[in-house]
């Protein structure tokens, strides 16, 4: 049955170096995806960077809803901003930073019901 997620339903993750909200998911009843917002503060002076992850055995698309960033990942450094789109295939390490003034927002698809249970950090490979 379709249903609409209004903000206040969406699940708030305790992810390091982003606010993130949990749209769709298992848990909220989807059977093949998850639907995530994510902001990406401006980085402070001095502040250490955030490692890569790795989903292992599913694909993540990123929608660029606001400001300006770097996907970094093992085939190089894929700059988005306002309006870009980046697929990043299954099992390809990777991070995405922010690299302007103000808070990178993204709409991020996964097409999986738990991003969690197959999604793993890495140590920190590119500066």
């Amino acid at each position: 049955m379709a249903r609409v997620v209004t903000p206040a339903q969406a699940k708030r993750l305790g992810l390091p170096g982003r606010v993130s909200f949990e749209i769709v998911s298992g848990a909220m009843g989807a059977s093949n995806a998850s639907l995530r917002l994510v902001e990406i503060p401006v980085p402070r002076q001095g502040e250490a960077p955030r490692g890569p992850h790795v989903h292992h055995g599913f694909e993540e698309c990123m929608y660029v809803l606001a400001g300006e960033g770097s996907t970094l990942t093992a085939s190089g450094a894929h700059p988005v901003r306002q309006g870009d789109t980046i697929l990043v295939p299954a099992d390809e390490p990777h991070v995405t930073r922010n690299t302007g003034t103000v808070p990178l927002v993204l709409l991020c698809f996964f097409p999986t019901p738990d991003v969690a249970k197959l999604t793993e950090d890495l140590p920190l490979i590119w500066k």
